[in-house]
């Protein structure tokens, strides 16, 4: 009993740290649950941002121009950076790279279902930037008050390279809608089939989201799923009217008794189908990681031997 009242009276003392904004830090006693929680969070994160180099890599070497070309590489190399920064803040919890990347891999661990969609012209690569990272930017921005130190810190420099990509996506979906009538097609052809995954990037709708309640509890998520989705839909629909394209939704209009859009129900089954794995491109993606990993065993292993032979050295 006394055991079990220092349990309680721990998680009492973290909970009032965190309900004072405090920031919890890696070496700070933590719930086992708010650990796992952040592992499961940090590394999906981190996962999304890896995966999701895959879709437009695939455009570098067909992109329109030296300058579109330079731009998309300089995106993508960001994307790993993130995944660095997040990883790197999930190794504070006390596990692994090699923990994390196994579980992707043996499809214990998720990454975002929007990056098991294909990106089949030079207009996805601008309905990417401008709405997937949009989106991100959106619940981003909310994580950097996230109450967990080091993944709201990595946070920060994510945010303002997330800026810039979303300013580039939404710049060749522009060039896209001025251009000709085949561009402008192209463009809406690419809204309208990233609009609804884009929604659905935020997760299952509030009353059917499991673990929400107790990350707002524990302030790992400052917002909801539905607010942030909210956020999103707000922030974009005026920049659809500005590109002179149709609005995806026919559902989509202003409601000004709420002050927010309204928008069509999200198919949910599509949802949990893509996240099961039966996305068009899961298998593509999952596979592809797993040889780029085995591709780089090599570096990996003269790493190790260089870092071996180094301290043999110094313990001679």
């Amino acid at each position: 009993m006394a055991q079990r009242q220092t349990e309680q009276d721990l998680e009492r003392r973290f909970q009032a740290r965190v309900d004072a904004e405090e920031k919890i830090e890696p070496k700070d006693w933590m719930p086992a649950a708010y650990r796992k929680t952040l592992i499961r969070q940090i590394s999906q994160h981190a996962h999304s941002e890896v995966v999701g180099m895959q879709p437009e890599g695939n455009w570098i070497t067909r992109a329109p121009s030296l300058r579109r070309k330079a731009v998309l590489l300089a995106k993508v190399q960001d994307e790993a950076g993130h995944g660095l920064y997040l990883y790197s803040a999930a190794e504070t919890l006390g596990t692994t790279r090699e923990e994390l990347v196994e579980a992707l891999h043996r499809g214990k661990a998720k990454y975002s279902s929007i990056f098991n969609y294909p990106t089949l012209t030079w207009a996805d690569i601008g309905a990417v930037g401008w709405l997937v990272d949009g989106a991100a930017i959106i619940n981003q921005v909310a994580l950097q008050r996230t109450s967990y130190g080091p993944y709201a810190r990595a946070m920060i420099r994510i945010c303002k390279e997330e800026s810039f990509h979303q300013r580039q996506g939404y710049e060749i979906m522009l060039a896209l809608a001025k251009g000709s009538a085949q561009q402008k097609a192209m463009a809406q052809d690419a809204l309208n089939r990233f609009w609804w995954p884009s929604l659905m990037m935020f997760g299952p709708n509030d009353d059917e989201s499991p673990n929400s309640a107790q990350s707002m509890k524990w302030k790992i998520k400052r917002k909801s799923n539905d607010q942030l989705r909210q956020e999103f839909v707000d922030q974009t629909v005026p920049q659809i009217e500005v590109l002179g394209l149709e609005l995806p939704d026919p559902k989509l209009r202003w409601n000004e008794a709420r002050g927010h859009y309204d928008f069509g129900a999200i198919d949910w089954e599509e949802f949990y189908r893509v996240i099961k794995g039966n996305g068009p491109c899961n298998r593509q993606r999952l596979q592809h990681h797993i040889k780029a990993e085995r591709d780089g065993d090599w570096v990996r292993e003269a790493m190790r031997a260089y870092e071996d032979k180094r301290r043999g050295r110094e313990a001679a």
